[in-house]
């Protein structure tokens, strides 16, 4: 019987450091915007689970698009003294008060994939580089359109992000950079004639205020005229956008659909792409972002240089915030597999 209990005694001796270890890191909040969208589940779960394993706990949660809700959050997290915060913001200039209280209590703070904008207390910024996810859609339309031959000109309309998310400027900005030269020769024909980010954005990124905004254009400039692409920043929208078309009947007899882009590759959009609706995505693995995300947490803790490979861009309006930027990659009905499957981002079952 003392030979069992002085065994229990050495076992829980031996337990002891690596809990006083793992407690040792501290806590890490997040705050992610919705559950809406696959993508941000997705990138809440890879970030607990690569806080885990580099023995971090981790605070969750979801503030489902309601802007005093994740102010409400983030104060409640705060109270919680983490050492790092992590927000992928709902509005991007709401956050100035509540990050002022988080930097009196010495919490460093990483905007996620989302610029924080009007704040000095934002250390780092961690995402893709959104203007070349644009670019990606802009390329796309150019080379299925085959605009660099010299066709056209083709009919096109134009969609933005939600105006209160930074990165759907850049998402924009991009996809003009190369779409915009096209439009002033011509080959490129905006009939709605809005362009431009106070005309075509889309609040919280909603595809039922796409669809609906579809509606309108479709019937009041395409009567007999062919709508031959859209550019659309996000798949959520997409899918609202081709809703629209199909209604009017894009995808049947002698009526094409058009060019439709999008971004995030997710599960419907991907199918869409299988079904010859939607056009392309842009994947983004959002399980890269979180484990680069967590080693910047990691290195900023431990007092090392935090990677970073963009100084000068991301300016918030108070500062320029470092930036780690990923790569992203454009997908259509010949390189999903390989991209979305192969990467283990998708079973192939979860898509045909």
């Amino acid at each position: 019987m003392k030979r069992h209990a002085l065994g229990l005694l050495l076992a829980a001796a031996t337990l002891i450091p690596s809990f006083a270890h793992a407690a040792e890191k501290g806590l890490v909040a997040i705050s992610m915007p919705t559950k809406s969208s696959a993508r941000w589940i997705s990138d809440g779960n890879s970030m607990v689970k690569f806080l885990q394993e580099r023995g971090y706990r981790a605070d969750l949660q979801y503030a489902e698009d309601d802007i005093p809700n994740q102010l409400a959050q983030i104060e409640n997290m705060i109270t919680k003294e983490p050492k790092v915060l992590v927000v992928a913001p709902i509005d991007n200039k709401s956050l100035t008060d509540v990050l002022s209280k988080a930097a009196s209590k010495g919490i460093k703070v990483i905007a996620y994939d989302r610029l924080i904008r009007d704040s000095k207390n934002v250390d780092y910024y961690a995402t893709f580089d959104n203007f070349q996810v644009g670019v990606l859609q802009g390329g796309y339309i150019v080379q299925a359109l085959h605009l660099k031959d010299g066709k056209g000109p083709f009919n096109i309309e134009l969609y933005g992000g939600s105006p209160d998310d930074n990165n759907a400027y850049f998402f924009y900005n991009g996809a003009m950079s190369v779409l915009k030269p096209y439009i002033d020769k011509g080959k490129l024909v905006v009939r709605s004639k809005q362009m431009g980010m106070d005309k075509v954005s889309t609040l919280r990124w909603d595809g039922a205020t796409a669809q609906a905004r579809m509606d309108n254009l479709l019937s009041a400039n395409y009567g007999n005229a062919h709508l031959d692409a859209v550019l659309s920043p996000y798949d959520g929208i997409s899918i609202g956008i081709l809703s629209s078309l199909k209604g009017v009947g894009y995808g049947g007899a002698g009526k094409p659909m058009p060019v439709v882009t999008g971004q995030d590759a997710e599960l419907p959009s991907v199918k869409s792409i299988l079904a010859h609706e939607q056009a392309s995505t842009v994947f983004k693995d959002t399980r890269q972002l979180a484990r680069d995300t967590v080693g910047m947490i990691d290195t900023m803790l431990s007092g090392q240089k935090v990677p970073v490979n963009d100084t000068k861009t991301y300016n918030n309006g108070v500062k320029v915030v470092p930036a780690l930027l990923l790569k992203p990659v454009s997908v259509d009905i010949g390189n999903w597999k390989p991209v979305l499957v192969g990467s283990g981002y998708y079973r192939e079952n979860q898509i045909h």
